[in-house]
């Protein structure tokens, strides 16, 4: 059944809103899950997400998702499960210094939309979230074996490719003695990557392949100039 992916900076109250969908969202025929983030960061919030994706409950987010890649990555989740979503973005809220920073949701972006935005004390679009919900048709889930036509275009190439030079990149920066907490430049991406600790080849090759994995779901020329953005998002995320 339905995911609604909340989004919003610390203090715009997710929680609360959360609660009020799993009150009118759910019953006895549909339970409505919360998932919220914790120990284990990005990949056990996504992982829990797609143990709860099924035909029959509804699963609410309930954690900041502040990067379009986090949502992308909650998008193709539903997308495979072949159930309906919607972005509820909670808007307020103040992000301390040393909170990364939140990339607003964007209609159009098809991974933020259906996009619905509550501030403060309004109420809850409730009609409108229940029809993108439950009146809505899912895109088909993708499936894994049928050949995508921007593969053959390159887009798996343009996509080894970007990973790839990232990845040298943090590895150059490592063996040329970066220490956590210090920012790595990445050609092309304006914003950096700052490292919590050393990170192996290993963990690094596993976090790429986890990342073309998810994106190979929804190849799409709008997509290839972020890449190398997106990825940096992703191992910032998942490096915890």
């Amino acid at each position: 059944m339905p995911l609604v992916v909340l989004c919003g900076r610390p203090g715009s109250g997710k929680s609360r809103r959360a609660a009020e969908l799993r009150e009118a969202l759910g019953g006895p025929e549909r339970p409505a899950h919360v998932v919220t983030e914790a120990e284990g960061g990005r990949s056990a919030l996504r992982a829990e997400v797609e143990r709860r994706l099924n035909r029959r409950d509804v699963v609410i987010v309930d954690a900041g998702n502040e990067l379009r890649s986090i949502r992308y990555e909650l998008y193709c989740a539903a997308r495979q499960a072949g159930t309906a979503r919607c972005v509820l973005h909670c808007a307020g809220g103040a992000g301390g210094p040393d909170e990364p920073p939140f990339e607003e949701p964007e209609p159009s972006c098809r991974w933020d939309r259906p996009l619905f935005t509550v501030r403060g004390e309004e109420a809850l679009p409730l009609g409108a979230i229940r029809a993108a919900l439950f009146e809505s048709t899912p895109p088909p889930p993708h499936r894994a074996t049928r050949t995508q036509p921007l593969q053959s275009c390159g887009f798996l190439h343009q996509l080894d490719r970007v990973t790839q030079d990232v990845l040298a990149a943090v590895l150059a920066a490592q063996r040329s003695g970066a220490q956590p907490g210090e920012t790595v430049r990445v050609p092309g991406v304006a914003e950096g990557l700052v490292l919590s600790r050393p990170v192996s080849v290993a963990e690094l090759s596993r976090l790429r392949r986890q990342f073309i994995s998810y994106t190979k779901m929804q190849p799409s020329d709008e997509n290839l100039p972020q890449l190398a953005r997106m990825f940096v998002q992703y191992l910032s995320r998942s490096i915890q």
